[in-house]
Formats: C-alpha cells, sequence, structure tokens
C-alpha cells in the first residue's frame, strides 16, 4: 500500500445538543414516536520499551507523579466535557477522531477522548437491518428480476477498505462541517466489513464512519500499520509487551465502539521476532473474538514467514499461518490468474472456505485493471469463488481534481457533489454484479435517504429552523437504496423532505428496484406511506411506489402492489392497485405526518393499509413513474415507510387482499 497525499482542512464545527443527537439516531433508525407536532499530535521520538525488571524498580515518586498528571487529566477532561453541554462553546476536540502515533501513546491510552462514553454518540451495530446475503439475477429491474440464496457454498463477502488523501478530514468531526460535497459512502447493502484506513500508527475510526455503517448492519475496523520498524521491535520484544499490545488495542475497541482491525505490516521482521509475531496475531484475534461484539480481525499480505517484506499477491506457505491466526487474509492487488489459481490450491490444502481469502483490488489501478475497467478484475475474483477486498473506493471523488474540479473548497461546491455522485454511482453499477446483496429485514423501516450531508438541512419538506447552512455528517446518513441509482435516480440537493436531500426520478419508462427487503408481515398486515413531490404539471405525471410480495415460505410465486393514486382499490391476479388512505392512522411515522397543511410547498404523503388473508413477504419496493413524452415535469421522492401492524390497528378503508384465497400468485418457474 502506498501513501496518498494528506490534505488537513480547517475545523468548521457545527454544534447540536446530545438529546437532538440521540433523537436524531432513533429517528434514522425508524423508530415509531407519537404522532406530534485540539492542536495535533505530534509524533514522539522512538522510544524502547523497558524491560520488565526496570518496570519493577520504578520509583515512588516517579509513580506519583504519574498518577498526579491523570488525575489533571481526567479533571481537565471533566471540565471539558462540561463544556460540551453547552452547544454555544463547546468546539469538541474531544469528539474528533484521531490516530494513535506510538506506543506510549497506545499503552497509556492517551487519547482525547478517554473519558468520554462514546456509548452516547455511537450506535451498536444493528445485525437485525438485513439478512443473509442474496445475488440479484438483475441489481435495478423490477420485474422479473430474482435472487439466489448465498450459501456457504458459494459465499462471497466484500471489504471496503476506505483510504482517501491520507483520511481523517472532514470525516474525523462528530459535528458537521460544511463540506457538503466531501466523500460519502452509500452502498452498504453490498458490504461485509469495512475498514477505515489511514498511514498513521493505530487508525481509530471516526464516529461518522461508526454510525452510518453500523446503521447499515456493517461491522467497522480500524487499522494497525507498522511503517517504521522501531514500533514493531517495542511490540514484539517479549510475550508480555505482545499482552500488553493486544489489551491496548482492543480497549479501544471496546472504548470507541468498532469491530476489529486490519493488520498490515510493512517493514521486514527479525526472524528472532517472528514466533511472537504469530503470537500477537493469534492473540489479537483470539481478545477481539471474545471481548468485542462481532470482532474481526484480518491480515494483510505482506511479511513472509522468514519475515521478508515481500508480498506474495496469492495465499501460499510463505503466508498462510497468518492466514490460519486470523479471520481472513486480504491479499495484495499485484496478483495474476496465476495468483489466483495457486490460491485456491492452498485455500484446498487448508481445507478452508474460499471466502475467508479477500483478493485485493486497488481502484486506482496500481499494478491491476482499476478504474472504470474494475470489473474486469472483479469478475476474475468472483469466478474463483473469492471474497473481494476494494481499496482506495474514494477514486471516484479524490481523481475529480483531474477534471478541474475544486475538491479542497471547505464551503463545498454543488458541481463537485453532483459529479462524484454521478461518477461514484456509475462505478458501482459496473461491479455490482459481481456482489452479493443484503436485504433489509427490519420492520419498521424508514429513510428519508439523506447520504449524511445537505446544503440545508429539512423537515417536511420544510428548511429547519436555525439550520439553514450545509453539513456534512455521516451521523444522520439515512438507510440507503439496497442497489447503486446509475440512471434512475439521482440525490437532489435543491431541497429535501427531510434529512439533505431527495431522489430525483430520472427513468420515467420502467419500473426499477430501489429497497432489496425480507420484510416478515407475519400477521398479513401491511401499512406503506411515501412523501413525494411533482415539480411542474402533476396532472402528467404518474407516482407508483411499487412492491413484490411473496408466499412467506416460498419464493417461486409472487404479487405486485402498485401504491398510487387509483380511485378505488383493484385486486386482481398478479397485480393490485392501491388507492391511498382516507381515515386518521392510529400512528405514524414522526417524519411523515398525515396533515398536508404540515409539509412544505408541493409535497404530499401517501399511506397505504393492506391485509392479506396469511402470512407473506415483502421481497422488493421500488418506483414505476411515468409521464407523457412532451412533459418536463419532474418527480421527487423525500421518504419511504414499511411497518407491519397489529390486526387491532387496522381502519375501514383498508384493502383486502385474498391472495391465498383467489391463488392471486404469479406462479415463476423454479
Amino acid at each position: 500500500m502506498e501513501n496518498s497525499d494528506h490534505d488537513k482542512v480547517k475545523n468548521t464545527n457545527k454544534v447540536i445538543g446530545n438529546k437532538k443527537i440521540q433523537s436524531e439516531i432513533a429517528k434514522n433508525a425508524g423508530v415509531l414516536v407519537p404522532n406530534e407536532e485540539e492542536e495535533e499530535v505530534v509524533p514522539n521520538e522512538k522510544k524502547q520499551l523497558k524491560e520488565k525488571e526496570e518496570e519493577e524498580d520504578l520509583r515512588d515518586e516517579e509513580k506519583e507523579a504519574v498518577n498526579c498528571a491523570g488525575k489533571k487529566e481526567t479533571a481537565a477532561a471533566e471540565m471539558q466535557q462540561q463544556k460540551c453541554l453547552d452547544a454555544s462553546t463547546c468546539r469538541c476536540p474531544q469528539l474528533e477522531a484521531e490516530a494513535i502515533k506510538d506506543n506510549r501513546q497506545l499503552l497509556e491510552f492517551r487519547v482525547r477522548s478517554r473519558d468520554i462514553d462514546w456509548r452516547q454518540y455511537v450506535q451498536p451495530l444493528d445485525t437485525a437491518v438485513r439478512s443473509g446475503a442474496v445475488y440479484l439475477e438483475r441489481q435495478a429491474d423490477f420485474v422479473g428480476s430474482h435472487r439466489q440464496p448465498v450459501t456457504e457454498a458459494n459465499r462471497r463477502e466484500l471489504l471496503v477498505c476506505h483510504d482517501m488523501m491520507g483520511n481523517y478530514l472532514e470525516d474525523r468531526h462528530f459535528h458537521s462541517s460544511e463540506k457538503y460535497d466531501d466523500y460519502r459512502f452509500v452502498h452498504w447493502s453490498a458490504v461485509d466489513y469495512f475498514c477505515y484506513f489511514s498511514h498513521e500508527y493505530v487508525t481509530i475510526p471516526p464516529s461518522g464512519w461508526l454510525n452510518a455503517a453500523h446503521r447499515h448492519g456493517v461491522p467497522v475496523v480500524g487499522t494497525f500499520i507498522v511503517e517504521q520498524p522501531g514500533r514493531l521491535e517495542e511490540v514484539l520484544a517479549s510475550k508480555e509487551s505482545v499482552e500488553r499490545t493486544v489489551g491496548a488495542l482492543t480497549r479501544l475497541c471496546q472504548h470507541f465502539g468498532f469491530e476489529g482491525w486490519l493488520v498490515n505490516v510493512e517493514v521486514a521482521v527479525a526472524p528472532r521476532n517472528m514466533p511472537n509475531l504469530y503470537r500477537f496475531v493469534r492473540e489479537l484475534t483470539t481478545a477481539t473474538e471474545s471481548r468485542v461484539p462481532h470482532g474481526r480481525v484480518f491480515w494483510y499480505d505482506s511479511v513472509t514467514e522468514d519475515g521478508h517484506l515481500l508480498w506474495q499477491n496469492e495465499l501460499n506457505q510463505r503466508n498462510v499461518e497468518f492466514f490460519r491466526r486470523s479471520h481472513g487474509t486480504l491479499i495484495n492487488y499485484t496478483w495474476t490468474e496465476d495468483h489466483l489459481e495457486r490460491s485456491v490450491q492452498q485455500a484446498e490444502k487448508e481445507q478452508s472456505p474460499r471466502h475467508r481469502v479477500f483478493i485485493g483490488l486497488d481502484v486506482f489501478g496500481r499494478n491491476c485493471k482499476g478504474g472504470f475497467q474494475s470489473r474486469q478484475s472483479m469478475e476474475s475474483i468472483a469466478e474463483k469463488g473469492f471474497s473481494a477486498g476494494i481499496f482506495a473506493p474514494g477514486w471516484s471523488f479524490e481523481t475529480l481534481n483531474r477534471f478541474g474540479y475544486n475538491i479542497r473548497n471547505p464551503s463545498g461546491e454543488e458541481q463537485v457533489n453532483s459529479a462524484f455522485l454521478a461518477r461514484n454511482e456509475a462505478w458501482w453499477a459496473r461491479i455490482w454484479p459481481t456482489l452479493a446483496t443484503h436485504p433489509y429485514s427490519s420492520l419498521p423501516f424508514f429513510t428519508d435517504f439523506c447520504v449524511g450531508s445537505g446544503r440545508a438541512s429539512y423537515e417536511r419538506g420544510l428548511r429547519s429552523p436555525g439550520e439553514d447552512r450545509p453539513f456534512f455528517n455521516l451521523s444522520r446518513q439515512s438507510l440507503q437504496p439496497s442497489v447503486p441509482l446509475d440512471r434512475n435516480a439521482v440525490h437532489h440537493f435543491e431541497e429535501a423532505f427531510a434529512g439533505g436531500c431527495s431522489l430525483l426520478i430520472t427513468n420515467y419508462d420502467r419500473a426499477f428496484r430501489l429497497f432489496v427487503t425480507d420484510f416478515l408481515l407475519t400477521r398479513g398486515v401491511l401499512l406503506l406511506g411515501y412523501a413525494y413531490k411533482i415539480n411542474g404539471n402533476a396532472a402528467a405525471i404518474d407516482f407508483d411506489l411499487l412492491l413484490r410480495v411473496t408466499p412467506l415460505h416460498r419464493n417461486d410465486a409472487d404479487l405486485y402492489l402498485f401504491c398510487g393514486d387509483y380511485r378505488g382499490a383493484i385486486v386482481t391476479p398478479q397485480r393490485c392497485y392501491l388507492s391511498p388512505l382516507d381515515d386518521v392512522l392510529p400512528r405514524a411515522h414522526a417524519k411523515l405526518p398525515q396533515d398536508s397543511r404540515s409539509l412544505g410547498p408541493g409535497w404530499q404523503v401517501r399511506y397505504y393499509l393492506a391485509r392479506f388473508d396469511g402470512p407473506v413477504r415483502v421481497q422488493d419496493v421500488g418506483v414505476k413513474c411515468q409521464r407523457s413524452a412532451q412533459s418536463t415535469a419532474e418527480a421527487q421522492l423525500g421518504a419511504v415507510y414499511v411497518e407491519a401492524l397489529a390486526l387491532e390497528d387496522l381502519t375501514d378503508s383498508r384493502t383486502d387482499i385474498p391472495v391465498y384465497g383467489r391463488s392471486l400468485w404469479s406462479e415463476q418457474p423454479v
């Protein structure tokens, strides 16, 4: 891995109170509520760890001095934490992400936020938000696009390793910066692990990335990278020094709320230290797995069994010991088809599933096919049954400067924002056929499509009072579409229904998928709501949210629900057309009120209530939007809400769908 340029940008934090933060997290997660209205740390000089005897002989006065210093630091931290509650004075340096530079800082837990309870700021990993992955026959086409379950025999996973210009840029802030056009990641449905990478010694992922990933059910790992031999010598000096380092790294995971480590040793290791390097990887894996919820440790293909720094670009006898002692190995990206074949043979010798081998792809194309040719590399990886490790997907943003865009404007630019989003969607759309997709499975489901940034903040289609400035805050990211939008829609920042953006529809020819889902309606009762807006002649556009429903225990039959503006429900085999509710719901999502008088100009909210005569499963949610050929009107989708209601919550204006009694299913070939 090569160093990237690191551009440090001035902190333009914007502060919001803790209660509002927690409320925002709850709302973005789809929780129902009642329907009411510092100075940079400079690396220390390299210092050797003291021998155990010297540590035991440490003078009492030195211990006392350390204790006193610790008490002073704690008192100062408590005072700062009190200040953090005052939005008018807080600059929140304790909440700004930082890397650890050396072993002294690591072992002594010298981080600004050591006294912060990060459980107040970081959402735990949501393991229920999605179900087991599937392979899609076609990623965006709605009708006739089926799925193949992922099994142990065909499983391929995805590790995304985010390294962009050294990282710790605008994303390091807990509170918002104003650079709303900065890099954002939204394709979480395909990701199994997310690594936040920098070339600092110990990289701690910022809270914004943790919240966005955890909301989508994706574990996050930090990076333990050694690019200076002295630091590793200190770690491997003895069994005790290994244990202390493992304990310190595990403590960081527990304190900050992330799930593990990518271990990248980029220096030669003395042969005498190799046993302790193996010990380090094994003990770190064991400690992370046992003491960190959903803990994972990955080894990067670098050092060989004799301590040489010699990237193998494959799994073989020279690096397999690290593979055995970790959860998986990320193979260096300078591989060929022959490397892949030898990796297959080694995995078979190990009697290990191939998905534990993550073949690297550098999107910058260093010694491999990257950029918009990445699909060729990804297809080669998939054909051999390996998982993929995508390195530096921020390429889609970082390389915009080659085309004259100013990606370093601290206030953000709309041209940069739109160019990045279009380029990013196009890149992910090309490689998506090689990836598995995790369906959303948890109800209630709600999204306002916010990507974690905006030119202003919105509520109910209106600009939020006092929040009319641009923001970049990944903690505010809502659940994102399951597949790339590509040419079907774009994130629209001119206005939003809630959060910072809406979806502007660009495909008016055919239905397309937004969400791959696995929503179980065991009582057979469905509540659907959405907010939309038509810009221009509303009569020229027909807007439907489209759902595909299947039997609870079968996947070879389906029924399509068209949720638009129909005069009375039309229940027919294979297709049902539902009309919006007129009744007041017993409960509605706080961000999606039924009362149109509380909405911004042009925005409308529709709710639908359907009762099936048996349990069903909602497997897809998409859009079907049509307009006349001469019309220039445009449609926006602002929010989507799905819930399974109890029978007592039914209203008289529901639509009864006897899908079993009248055999309304459309039978599909197996």
